[in-house]
């Protein structure tokens, strides 16, 4: 059972980006909310107006009388709201001065600073939602595609959360059952509740396999699929960049060695997040500055998820350009056989020759065959990625991290019973199993966890 935590004091924080706008929300969270904020409202006595309402009026400063800012104050009580506390926002003019002076007189009359993710802990602490949810909300905040918002939003409905407690339900009911076994020793009952504790096992186990299966999608949908574009000195990869992006974020030129860095910038393939990194032409050099660059570009090599393999089609395969198939043969790559509209003396047979890779032809610069590069960077990853917007994920380590933990747990259960193990001993990886599982949603996970974890969030949210 969650505590209720009402009795916390109340935060106040500034809940939009700080600069000019069209407005900026000012939040306050806590029993003290509505009174604080109606010290410093002319134009409606808060303390008095139904719940989930706006009014207009001034904020004015209570011990000069002095106005501040023009503004539209909600009034919305708990329970039935994000923190289940009752809250006030403070619609002001979007602008750095008004919006931090109407926070420091919230401060000064009673509210204190909001921690960071202060107010989406209060959501949590007081049962409003799950770890798996609130790990949802930075997601969306950070979702950098529609279909990994659409992801992110799937798990603040509650997906993964019903998924882990329902899995905790067929342990518990199994644990109760051994208890029983426990207490009345009479029925004589070990072999058929060994055989129950093995096969709930065996059955969990199999459902947090399926979960697993999609931890690699879940971290490309929620960090982006890091994707290298590499080749030797003016071979088109800035154009590639520029292309994917629709923009002149890199410097084409005729020049061997432009780019001395790496470049980065994320895209949407397919609704899925690619976070671009175009490197410097992977080459030798005696040039220091070049050399730096090389460096790095082989260090976004190792790094990356996938990498886009780009080789001169209208020239012969260089020393370097077979120093780099080999150098990258042990990565996903998808080889691109560039500058197709000047001939062809590097063929896609001759590539097949030496690779399984897939293989595009195109001339970037006459924006040919660039269709056949997204379906093959989809074919590559995504082909379980493409209908997932309605799909339970996985979407960050920690949560497969204990997955996986809890399997452990599980195996050890099938092996007690298995080695014919005293069944209480066998209870302790059952139970273990189901505590873990708990930490996912945060039921039982420990105080300084959830600490970690929402002092990650950004301050207001």
């Amino acid at each position: 059972m969650v505590q209720v935590l009402t009795q916390f004091d109340t935060i106040a924080a500034i809940s939009t980006p700080i600069g000019e706008g069209g407005i900026s929300i000012v939040r306050l969270s806590g029993e003290e909310a509505i009174k604080i904020a109606n010290k410093v409202f002319k134009g409606a006595d808060l303390t008095k107006v139904p719940t989930h309402t706006i009014h207009y009026g001034h904020i004015i400063d209570p011990k000069t009388n002095k106005v501040i800012d023009e503004s539209m104050v909600s009034v919305m009580r708990g329970p039935k709201t994000f923190t289940r506390e009752d809250i006030v926002e403070i619609n002001c003019h979007g602008g750095i001065v008004v919006t931090n002076d109407i926070l420091q007189l919230l401060l000064a009359n009673g509210a204190r600073m909001a921690d960071p993710g202060e107010y989406t802990k209060r959501a949590f602490m007081n049962g409003r939602i799950d770890l798996t949810q609130a790990e949802s909300v930075m997601d969306i905040v950070r979702a950098k595609t529609d279909k990994s918002r659409e992801v992110a939003m799937n798990q603040l409905a509650g997906g993964l959360m019903e998924k882990i407690k329902a899995m905790r339900q067929e342990l518990l009911d199994t644990m109760a059952q051994e208890e029983v076994n426990i207490d009345y020793p009479e029925y004589d009952m070990d072999d058929m509740t060994g055989k129950e504790m093995k096969d709930k096992a065996l059955s969990v186990s199999a459902k947090i396999d399926q979960l697993l299966k999609t931890a690699q999608e879940g971290k490309i949908m929620r960090n982006g699929l890091a994707t290298a574009i590499v080749g030797r000195p003016n071979v088109g990869k800035s154009s590639l960049l520029n292309y994917l992006t629709q923009d002149d974020k890199a410097i084409v030129t005729d020049v061997a060695g432009t780019t001395r860095d790496t470049l980065e910038e994320y895209v949407s393939v397919k609704g899925v997040p690619l976070k671009l990194i175009d490197t410097a032409g992977i080459h030798h050099t005696e040039d220091k500055v070049e050399k730096i660059g090389v460096e790095r570009s082989k260090k976004a090599v190792e790094s990356a998820d996938l990498v886009l393999l780009l080789l001169d089609s209208s020239r012969q395969l260089s020393t370097e350009d077979q120093n780099l198939l080999r150098f990258t043969e042990n990565k996903k790559r998808i080889i691109i056989l560039n500058k197709s509209d000047l001939g062809t003396k590097v063929s896609q047979s001759m590539i097949t020759k030496l690779t399984d890779s897939p293989i595009v032809v195109t001339s970037i610069l006459q924006k040919e065959n660039l269709d056949q590069l997204e379906k093959a960077i989809e074919k590559l990853f995504f082909s379980g990625i493409e209908n997932s917007a309605n799909q339970v994920m996985v979407t960050n380590q920690r949560q497969a991290g204990l997955l996986q933990k809890a399997k452990r747990s599980l195996a050890e259960v099938i092996n007690g019973v298995d080695s014919a193990m005293p069944l209480d001993l066998v209870q302790i990886d059952l139970k273990d199993a189901w505590d873990t599982l708990g930490e996912i949603t945060g039921e039982s996970a420990p105080d300084e966890l959830i600490t970690e974890l929402f002092s990650q969030f950004c301050l207001g949210k």
